[in-house]
């Protein structure tokens, strides 16, 4: 079952930073939604890939 992680970004290069990780990981791009006006990154993803997406927005100081 998916659920949506949602991390609070403070640029739009921090934002481009984690989409490109979260890629690189594996996770299709369509999983990944950056809304900028609210400065919010969300990502759809498998309950039990939670902890990989919690290492990357720690990485890029993202707070979820």
């Amino acid at each position: 079952m998916s659920k949506a992680l949602n991390g609070h970004f403070t640029s739009k290069e921090q934002a481009r930073n984690v989409k490109d990780d979260l890629i690189a990981m594996g996770l299709p791009q369509e999983n990944i939604y950056i809304e900028v006006d609210e400065q919010v990154i969300r990502v759809m993803i498998p309950s039990e890939e939670r902890r990989e997406i919690e290492e990357i927005f720690d990485r890029h100081r993202v707070t979820y």
